[in-house]
Formats: structure tokens, C-alpha cells, sequence
């Protein structure tokens, strides 16, 4: 998760605040004059919900790939499968599992005209491992023991014990030595004005208003037919919706009931992209409320998660019964969850938790009560909270929502739930290790509900530990159906992502999509490769 700052109030204010965003932004979110459908020639202007922190590969930026101004040394393919990059090949795989040789593609320069070599991936990976560096997922490269360089173009990691996803890891971005390596790592220009070897070239960056790229003409892969590129940051899903109405945006991610407003436009097409992406509340386990196993389990059984699909979602999306979707193959069969107000309403009589006089029950002198906080300006959030508020009150639970920027509601995560989102489609220790492992408890936005489950430890460890595709997935059986009897969060819903985008290119096509979809997602997730449409 990113920080995201606040937005006003709906209804009439955010009415307001659309039209004077309309009437003053055009200058800068739509240089080349917009029309009806878009700023046309050969820019896209795409509007999305939120923007990085950093710019930096070796802060965290990019490292599911898909950067528009660094590569990585391997990439995703449509269909998420891997495929070359900066390496020319995929990597050499030792028998014991425990190196990886990467041979890298030759001619390949930075945009400032430097050679990229392995020089620059050996420092990539030693300084995001080094303490030093503030980056928060530097957990994401334990399984690295080492990693070195042979000559100039070839890359040699040996590993800690064979960590079977282990080539997904390396899509991470390279951060050219000669540069990022004569500054300070954590708050060097290299953090704002990166210098890459990828598509597009950053050309300003106005925090909270937009980003702007022009295409590199000395791209490795061919200079893009989209020459300028602007991702325009607009928080609050109306008033991008109205932006894109007005035809200031070529294209902008939209929740279900926003985007279904462009049906009939002939001019755009709705795109959707399958997701992992999971909408979830976390129980702390420093609440005295949440932290009763006995309420987990009752709330777990008390969500109406095919209602919120159908009502929510506008059927754009699957209920959550954890991080990984029904339709994974690595989901357990078995661990699905049936409404049951009843039953959670015995978990709770049997747990000691009364009904009070205003209906609110009641263990101990202490009412079980306790606040959700939500982002400002998420409409999906905001609705998953109150969704989920509405079932709590039927079994006796008041959960009061709560809207607040990351800034406000970081340091309460500790004592106070948070409708979060998670969710990777490249592996599954990618989303399940950070979530649920309790070394990471309050680790940032990692294991955010600081659940703590010892059988649930052992399984992931053993799960990264290991290159058999059938005790991997033995381990996260065991993770899913801890999570049944002992749940630390209550997944609700995993979201289809939906983008409307001026119907003037081609080549526009999906991923499935990981939680964070910035600017590494949707159908401008290979931006680079899009082509006019022929008239």
C-alpha cells in the first residue's frame, strides 16, 4: 500500500471539486487539447488513483515489474508467464536449485547513453538487501545469499535454500551504478529523477497532480508509438470519472458503478482485468474486541460475501475467503465459507458475548464495539466498510467507519482494523508470507493484524523453502484452512479491475493483476507497444 491523501466529501462536494478541477487542470492534464475522447495524436493521458512513493527500484518502486522507465532482467508476458528482458534468456537453473546465471542482453544502454552491464544488476540486489536501505521489501530477497558478476555480461545469484519462485523475483527494476550508487540510496535525486533503461523517459513529476514520460528513442525494444505519456493522479473515483467524460483523459481505472456509465459509449471500450486483488478487514490482535478469536471466527461467518460482489461489485469480481482466489489452482478446496448469521450469532452466545439492552453485546464490562477505517476518496473501500459495519450490527458487533488518509489511520493500525487490500498473482508466497507470517507483525503495511499463528509459520517457511510443487502447495493448504478455524483478517471480496480507454489504439490487452495497479497496470501495462488505429 501507498500513502493517499484525503478528499473531500461526496455528493455535493465532490461535485464542486470535480468542476473546479475541470475548469483549472486542463493546462496540465491535457497538453495536447483534448476532445470529446481524449487528447488524441501521440499522447495518452491515463488517469489513475494513486502514485508511488519513490521512483526508485531500490526503494521498492516497480519491483512486481512493469515500469515504464527501468527494465528488469526478466518480464511478464500477457499471460503472466516470464520472459527475457535485460537478460537474453531465461536463467540457468542449477540441479540443487541453489544458482541462478543470467546471461544479459548485449547493446542495451541507460537513457543518459551509459552501457548497462552486470555491474549495475550486482548493485541493484546488494543495495536493496543492505540494511541500510530503506526498503520495505527487502524480506521479499531472503532466499539471496549472493549475488556477482562474471565479466561484464553475465550475473550469478546463489541462494540460500531453493526458493522455487525465485526467477519471478527478478523482474525488480536495475538501477544504473554510475548514478544511483554516487548518492544517498534513501533520499539521493535518483528517488525523483530516475535514469533507466526502459520505454520512457521521466520528464516532471508534480507529487499528488501528475507524472509525465516521453517515449526513449534509443529503447532497446523499439522507440513507442505513444511519444508523451502523462499519468494524471486523481484520487477521488468521481471526479476521474468526470475528467474522463470531459475528455480530458485518454483512459482511467473506475470502480464497477462508475465504469458501467461508459457502456453505451461508442468511443471507449471497457477493459477488465482479473485480479488477485482482495479487499479484507484486520482484526488486531491488541483490540480487545478483534482480538477474541471467538469474534474473528463470529465476523468471518457473518459477512455476506456474495452480496457484496452482486451489490458492490456489480458482479465484477468473486468472494474472498483469503488471499488466493477460488479460481487460483492454489486454492484449497474446501475452505469456502457460507453466510451464517446464526451461526455466528452461537459462536458468540457460546463465547460469552451477551446482547446488551441496545442490542451491542457485551463480555466482561467490555462492548463490542470497535472503529474500521477506510481511505479517503475509495468508493470500493468505503463500501466494503459499510457493507461489512451493516453484517456486524446483525450479530451484535458495532463496527463504527471511519474515513482517514494513510497518515491518520497508519499509527492506529496497531489497535484499530483497516479495510486493506492485498494480493500477487506471481506466486503465492509473495502475498501470503508478508500477510500472515508473524515475524513481520507491524511491519509497515506487512501482517497488518499482527496475527500470529505458529502452524501457519511453519507452513510458509516450509512453502519458501521448497522447490516441490506439491509440498508447496500441501504448505499453503495448510495456511488456508488455518485461516477457517483461526481467521486474523476477514477476506470479503477479490476485485475485477475495470478501465475505460478512448477506443483509438491497438494492441490494449490485460494482465492479471496484483493489488497495487498504478502504473505498472492495466491495459497500459505494455503502453510501449500500443499502435494508432488504422481510420
Amino acid at each position: 500500500m501507498t500513502a493517499r491523501t484525503a478528499r473531500g466529501a461526496r455528493g455535493a462536494a465532490a461535485a464542486t471539486l470535480a468542476a473546479a478541477l475541470i475548469a483549472g487542470a486542463t493546462a496540465c492534464s491535457n497538453p495536447s487539447g483534448g476532445t470529446a475522447t481524449g487528447p488524441g495524436g501521440d499522447s495518452a493521458v491515463l488517469g489513475i488513483a494513486n502514485e508511488p512513493e519513490t521512483l526508485s527500484p531500490l526503494l521498492g518502486y516497480g519491483k512486481d515489474g512493469n515500469s515504464k522507465v527501468f527494465d528488469g532482467l526478466l518480464t511478464h508476458d500477457a499471460a503472466m508467464k516470464l520472459q527475457p528482458a535485460l537478460a537474453r534468456s531465461l536463467p540457468e537453473v542449477s540441479a540443487d536449485g541453489l544458482t541462478y546465471t543470467y546471461r544479459l542482453r548485449p547493446g542495451v544502454k541507460f537513457s543518459d547513453g551509459t552501457p548497462f552491464t552486470a555491474k549495475d544488476v550486482v548493485f541493484t540486489y546488494r543495495t536493496i538487501l543492505d540494511p541500510k536501505t530503506n526498503n520495505a521489501s527487502r524480506t521479499e530477497l531472503d532466499a539471496i545469499a549472493d549475488v556477482a558478476q562474471q565479466g561484464d555480461d553475465t550475473v550469478v545469484f546463489t541462494l540460500k535454500y531453493p526458493y522455487a519462485p525465485f526467477a519471478e523475483r527478478t523482474v525488480l527494476p536495475i538501477a544504473p551504478e554510475h548514478v544511483a550508487g554516487r548518492q544517498d540510496v534513501n533520499s539521493g535525486d535518483f528517488t525523483t529523477r530516475p535514469i533507466g533503461t526502459g520505454p520512457y523517459l521521466l520528464t516532471g513529476w508534480s507529487k499528488g497532480e501528475k507524472l509525465t514520460f516521453r517515449a526513449n528513442p534509443s529503447y532497446w525494444g523499439g522507440e513507442p508509438a505513444v511519444k508523451k505519456l502523462t499519468m494524471a493522479v486523481i484520487k477521488d473515483d468521481d471526479v476521474r470519472a468526470t475528467r474522463l467524460r470531459s475528455g480530458e483523459l485518454d483512459a482511467a481505472v473506475l470502480p464497477p458503478n462508475l465504469a458501467k456509465g461508459f457502456a453505451g459509449d461508442k468511443a471507449r471500450r471497457i477493459h477488465t482485468a482479473k485480479s488477485f486483488d482482495h479487499r479484507s478487514v484486520t482484526l488486531p490482535t491488541a483490540h480487545p474486541v478483534t482480538g477474541d478469536p471467538a469474534v474473528r471466527r463470529a465476523l468471518d461467518a457473518a459477512v455476506n460475501r456474495t452480496a457484496m460482489v452482486d451489490k458492490l461489485l456489480e458482479g465484477a469480481g468473486k468472494p474472498a475467503y483469503g488471499p488466493v482466489p477460488t479460481d487460483s489452482p492454489w486454492f484449497t478446496a474446501g475452505t469456502e465459507r457460507t453466510y451464517d448469521l446464526d451461526g455466528a450469532k452461537k459462536i458468540l452466545d457460546d463465547a460469552g458475548w451477551k446482547p446488551g439492552d441496545d442490542g451491542i453485546r457485551r463480555k466482561d464490562g467490555v462492548r463490542a464495539s470497535f472503529p474500521l477505517w477506510y481511505t479517503s476518496g475509495d468508493k470500493i473501500r468505503q463500501d466494503h466498510a459499510l457493507a461489512f459495519a451493516s453484517d456486524a450490527k446483525k450479530a451484535g458487533i458495532e463496527v463504527k467507519a471511519e474515513a482517514g488518509t494513510w497518515e491518520v489511520i497508519e499509527p492506529r493500525m496497531k489497535t484499530d482494523a483497516v479495510l486493506a487490500g492485498g494480493g500477487s498473482p506471481a506466486d503465492p508466497d509473495f502475498d501470503q508470507y508478508p500477510l500472515l507470517h508473524s515475524s513481520l507483525a507491524g511491519d509497515g503495511f506487512n501482517n497488518m493484524a499482527r496475527y500470529a499463528n505458529p502452524a501457519v509459520d511453519r507452513a510458509l517457511d516450509d512453502a519458501r523453502r521448497s522447490a516441490d510443487p506439491a509440498a508447496r502447495k500441501a504448505a499453503y493448504d495448510t495456511v488456508q484452512r488455518e485461516l477457517v478455524n483461526d481467521p486474523g483478517y476477514v477476506f470479503l471480496t477479490h476485485i475485477d479491475h475495470l478501465y475505460v480507454v478512448a477506443d483509438r489504439w491497438e494492441d490494449l490487452s490485460t494482465q492479471v493483476e496484483p493489488h497495487d495497479h498504478g502504473l505498472g497496470a492495466g491495459p497500459w501495462w505494455n503502453v510501449e507497444h500500443w499502435k494508432p488505429k488504422q481510420k
